[in-house]
Formats: structure tokens, sequence, C-alpha cells
């Protein structure tokens, strides 16, 4: 932990969480517990974007789950249903000060419990976080509009995904109540996570809840192709076909074409990949 002999009025109290939001509601705790809320300079930062430095004098907080609850439950009763969604949502951005205007915006609150903090665009964490949750709420429509899934040997629809921000926990209640009969599951690749649904355990006709898996192998996240069940491959096929042949060439505007479908989104899509022998892709309209 870095040590600095710089007088206390300058020097930055960084609180460092571990990376989750049960950590950073431990962190908020801990600086109201210790009284820090006004302490010049004070940082909250995920222990994931912390680099430490001889003008810092960090804190580890671990996290406690009662201590989290107590502060969950009081933003609830201050912030309601709607400003709890921009909390979450804003901290599932993973900007890397994004703990720091969270937690402005949360004393703002604190300070000021009768005003309608969440609608004050002009204070500057206020504005950062509107931002950010709406940058978020674009990734969660795009993923629910993007995401491909690909039919294995094993029975399972499987689907990769690297969405800019980390919105697999906002998405995964639109595929469960949509795709309630079959197994499925969506990997988050850049995080190294993802969700399963296993249709066998639905009961009374209710869908079943949502697993999170970590240990994929690395032959499904590099080469899923291999693991296509021969329904998949025709599929592939047949869906390729259909997308290249309803083009109209004259009508092609590929810059208005990235701007609805970004091309970081293509390397999923199974309609912009080329199968071997795709003859078929050449057929004339």
């Amino acid at each position: 932990m870095p040590l600095h002999s710089t007088p206390a009025l300058t020097t930055p109290t960084v609180i460092v969480y571990e990376s989750s939001f049960e950590g950073w509601l431990s962190a908020v705790f801990y600086v109201y517990e210790r009284k820090l809320q006004n302490q010049p300079y004070l940082q909250l930062i995920d222990i994931n974007d912390y680099q430490p430095s001889l003008i810092d004098t960090a804190t580890y907080v671990a996290v406690d789950e009662n201590k989290a609850q107590r502060v969950l439950t009081k933003l609830n009763t201050l912030l309601g249903r709607s400003g709890m969604r921009q909390i979450l949502w804003g901290f599932l951005s993973e900007k890397a000060e994004i703990g720091s205007t969270l937690f402005e915006v949360v004393k703002y609150a604190l300070d000021y419990p009768n005003r309608q903090v969440l609608q004050d665009l002009g204070n500057l964490s206020v504005l950062e976080l509107s931002q950010t949750v709406k940058s978020v709420g674009r990734e969660k429509h795009r993923m629910e509009a993007f995401v491909r899934f690909e039919h294995t040997t094993e029975d399972i629809y499987f689907a990769r995904v690297e969405p800019d921000f980390n919105v697999l926990p906002l998405i995964g209640e639109h595929f469960r109540q949509r795709y309630q009969d079959q197994q499925w599951a969506i990997y988050d690749i850049k995080r190294g996570y993802g969700l399963f649904y296993d249709q066998s355990k639905a009961v009374d006709n209710k869908p079943a809840e949502l697993q999170t898996i970590v240990d994929v192998a690395d032959e499904v996240l590099l080469n899923p192709s291999s693991l296509h069940s021969e329904q998949e491959k025709q599929y592939q096929k047949f869906w390729q076909g259909y997308f290249a042949n309803i083009n109209i060439k004259e009508r092609k505007n590929p810059r208005l074409h990235r701007q609805y479908l970004p091309q970081r989104y293509w390397k999923y899509l199974t309609e912009k990949q080329v199968l071997p022998n795709a003859e078929h892709l050449s057929q004339s309209r």
C-alpha cells in the first residue's frame, strides 16, 4: 500500500473496492462509517482499475454483505426503483471512474433527500450518470437484437458476445422469457462468464432460473463450427444464401448499414460469415 507524507488536505483518499456491485456498496458504507464523505479528492476505485502511485493513500475494503444490504435498502428508499436501475446500469458500464461518479450521486441524494437529484442534470455527476445509462441501454437493446444462437451437437443453443458494457445481467430475463422451450447459453468472451438456461429445471410452466457459467471449453469459444449440429449447418447455409440473394446492389448504403448494425457485432452474426463451400452465395437474385 503506497504511503506519502504530503499534508492530508492535498492527499487524495482512495477507497479500493472488490469488483462487484456488493463491493462498491460496501465501500460506500465504509466511507460513511469513517465519516470520509467530505474528504477532498475522495475516490472509489474498482480493484481491477486501481494503479498504485506515490501520491495516493489507498484503503482496501472487502465485501461485507450485511453492510452492502444496508446501503442498498437505504438507496432503494431514497432513489426508488427507477433510481436504483440507473445506479446499477451505471455500475455495469465498468467505466474507470464510475465508482466515484456513483458515489457523488449517492452523496448528493443523501445530502438533499427531498430533491429529485437524478433529474438535476446541472450536477456534473448526475449528467455523467445519465449519459452513461443511455449508452448502457443502447448496448442492452443491441445485444437483445443481435445475439445469434448456434445449435450444437449437445442440443444447446450457444451464443458468443463481446459487449462494450457488462450487459449480460440485463439481457438474461429477455431471453429467459422468450426461449423457455430449449436449452441455451450466452457467453461473454470479454468478461469470461455466461448465462445458461436449463429447460429441464422449469417447474409448473414457469421458466427455470438462469445459471452462471464460467468454465467453457476453448473449442467452443474458438472453433464453435466444430460442434455445430447438422441442423445448424443447414440453417447457416440457408440463412447466408437468403441474406446474400435479397440484397439489392443498387440500394447498398454501407454507411447507413454500419450506423444501424455497428461493425463490431459482425464477427458473431451468421449472415456476415462465409462458410466453406458456400456456392449458394454466388447465385443470382
